[in-house]
């Protein structure tokens, strides 16, 4: 295990028993955790994306503060609705972020999940062409996002400019290079994994995968990620990519952990997507710290992996979880081979 970081969701609601009532307590909370992480000496700081929700939903602004609060951590999506995104606005917000950032973005982005509304994208204006599924549109999208973060001119100039443009075609600015390399795909299927090998994407996988042998998650999880390495290598590309994998893991060291966390006896669900697909979700671990160790040597998908994600209960405020954060750091990511 090279790279740990946390995942969080960005939820808020005006319950009395929460932290973070408001949206704007969700997002300066969120950037005083991404600093704490990495005061901590964690490797990522990832954000969740949700449209229609108490959730974080506008990335870009939240990962440029970020950017301008840290110096070191990695920070990152998991990951945006590409059914939701027009593609080169996006590599022109991203560009600035990660500029910003001095060049840490890792952007994970995906055909989104189940949403809040009856297709939220067509609000934002997005319809498939006349054949195509919106998960088509998601992937058709993100291969022109791809295409522009190479920073390739492409846009014929105006012989009259406002101001003066170099030679050639045009491309969109602010340009970061090296973002194309830092784009990851989160997919739900074996199937998009190879696809997003082929396009030389890193490979993001969550606590939630379409159920396609009736394995246990972490040994389909598994599988799913030594079919995109081997796409990879099939495809040619000359980097070694990265692959992450998000689990819920609470070390119980102190009573507020047991109170929390002490019940939780998690095992894989299996629920349905839409109404007909068969999905799986990975269980949670909560143990104390020398037993969390065992269980957690046992997932054949964090083994497979290069990165962990640790997803937080981020409504129960920035302190308890930069806590939740170096408990794992301090007593369970050593034994598992981390620095």
């Amino acid at each position: 295990m090279k790279n740990i970081g946390f995942l969080s969701f960005g939820h808020w609601t005006p319950s009395p028993q929460s932290q973070v009532r408001s949206a704007s307590d969700a997002l300066l909370q969120s950037i005083e955790l991404a600093v704490a992480a990495e005061e901590l000496g964690a490797d990522g700081a990832y954000f969740r994306v949700h449209h229609f929700a108490r959730q974080l939903g506008s990335p870009f602004p939240l990962l440029a503060a970020c950017g301008a609060r840290t110096r070191k951590i990695e920070l990152g999506t998991a990951v945006i609705d590409m059914r939701y995104e027009n593609p080169l606005y996006m590599a022109e917000d991203a560009g600035a972020a990660d500029l910003i950032a001095g060049g840490r973005l890792q952007l994970g982005i995906s055909r989104g999940s189940p949403e809040q509304v009856i297709d939220g994208w067509r609000y934002f204006g997005y319809v498939p062409q006349d054949g195509k599924t919106d998960a088509d549109m998601a992937r058709t999208n993100a291969e022109i996002f791809l295409e522009v973060l190479k920073g390739q001119g492409f846009a014929q100039p105006n012989p009259n400019p406002m101001f003066p443009n170099p030679r050639g075609l045009l491309r969109l600015e602010p340009h970061s290079e090296g973002l194309r390399e830092r784009i990851w795909w989160g997919a739900g299927t074996n199937a998009t994994a190879e696809w997003a090998a082929k396009l030389g994407m890193n490979l993001q996988s969550s606590t939630l995968k379409i159920d396609e042998t009736g394995k246990p998650f972490h040994v389909q999880q598994a599988e799913q990620i030594r079919l995109y390495r081997d796409a990879w290598k099939e495809a040619g590309h000359s980097r070694t990519p990265r692959v992450s994998v998000s689990r819920s893991i609470f070390a119980l060291v102190d009573d507020r952990d047991r109170m929390y966390f002490g019940r939780d006896e998690s095992e894989d669900q299996v629920g349905f997507l839409g109404g007909n697909e068969r999905a799986i979700f990975g269980r949670s671990y909560a143990d104390e710290p020398d037993a969390l160790i065992e269980q957690l040597k046992k997932d054949e998908a964090i083994a497979e992996a290069d990165t962990l994600l640790l997803t937080v209960p981020n409504q129960l405020g920035v302190d308890y979880n930069a806590h939740v954060i170096e408990a794992i750091l301090k007593h369970v990511a050593p034994g598992l081979g981390w620095r």
